[in-house]
């Protein structure tokens, strides 16, 4: 049997002549911009070209390109060596499907079909369900794919056991490295939403808090917690607390911080450059010492671990279905593990 998996992912530029491109892929797409086409793509002309000069700044500090690309191909290198030392007599590929750069979801379509596999799992690189992330990249890849094989989905894993034991691993980690401070409270940064896209019933935020919640059980020592959240744009109302508040808090109750980026598995721009630059300095501004920051889960074998049972799991049933122990309430009608069993 031939297995492909695909590992959903956002993308990001591979130079500082890719950004412009690059966000103007972004906002044309209607799950971050509910607007008509003719409305749409001129906004995402606009939004990108006033964004261009400023994004670039970014990824100039980290060597004028995403890292992206890198880390998920590591990943997808790590879980086709797991996925092959559990089960030998399968021939198993793992591809990368980005949302809005290159390897685009269009190029990884015919990449795919070109291997005619039996069997296709689509795997997010979002543990928690959205709209615009999980939703997304699916709407996009069964608009594309023309090739053989039964296809399901894995819609989020929000509270998979290897998941939150490779985030508790990484908090543990760089609070040992520095020293095993006291005093510190744990903030859980995750991407913002709109607040106007979880009221219509996407699950995201309470899938957020599902993986914070796992994760601060496995740390005792950390008992002071809560959940932010980062990177709001625009003059919507966006998820809250935000991170910078939740820092300024901090900062006046006396306590210093321990970021973990809960919602991202890979190292990139909002963690590099927003968490370890933008916020480290606000932090600084606000009092709050020490200013520390987990890792992402990256290829820990816990995780990886995770993303392997997460594939084996689907193999066994049919369309999209959640990883590990959650189902979204009836709230959550933008669900698509409840859109697909209905």
């Amino acid at each position: 049997m031939k297995l492909a998996v695909v590992l959903f992912n956002l993308g990001g530029p591979d130079s500082l002549q890719a950004v412009q491109p690059f966000l103007q892929n972004l906002f044309r797409d209607p799950a971050i911009i509910g607007a008509p086409a003719f409305v749409r793509y001129p906004l995402a002309a606009f939004i990108s070209r006033s964004r261009e000069k400023l994004a670039q700044a970014n990824y100039a500090m980290m060597g004028g390109r995403s890292p992206l690309l890198e880390e998920t191909q590591a990943q997808a290198n790590a879980l086709e060596s797991e996925l092959k030392a559990r089960d030998p007599d399968l021939e198993i590929r793992v591809f990368i499907a980005m949302r809005y750069w290159h390897p685009l979801t269009s190029e990884t379509a015919r990449a795919v079909a070109n291997f005619a596999p039996d069997e296709v799992v689509l795997l997010p690189l979002y543990p928690q369900y959205s709209t615009t992330t999980t939703g997304s990249s699916l709407k996009e890849w069964n608009r594309l794919y023309r090739g053989p094989g039964r296809t399901r989905a894995i819609g989020c894993y929000p509270t998979a056991a290897g998941l939150a034991d490779a985030h508790a691993a990484q908090i543990r980690k760089a609070w040992e490295a520095a020293g095993s401070p006291p005093a510190l409270r744990l903030l859980f940064s995750a991407h913002g939403l709109p607040q106007k896209v979880v009221d219509a019933g996407d699950p995201y935020h309470a899938q957020v808090e599902a993986t914070a919640a796992a994760v601060a059980q496995r740390l005792p020592e950390f008992s002071d917690w809560r959940v932010s959240f980062q990177s709001r744009v625009g003059p919507l109302k966006w998820l809250e607390p935000s991170t910078e508040t939740e820092i300024r808090r901090a900062g006046e109750d006396g306590k210093g911080v321990m970021i973990c980026p809960i919602a991202f598995v890979s190292e990139h721009v909002e963690t590099l450059v927003e968490l370890d630059h933008e916020y480290a300095e606000l932090a600084k501004e606000a009092g709050v010492s020490p200013y520390l920051r987990a890792r992402t889960p990256g290829t820990m074998p816990s995780f990886v671990g995770a993303l392997a049972d997460a594939v084996q799991d689907s193999l066994e049933r049919e369309r999209t279905a959640p990883f590990g122990p959650w189902l979204c309430g009836a709230e959550h009608g933008k669900c698509a593990c409840r859109e697909a069993a209905a």
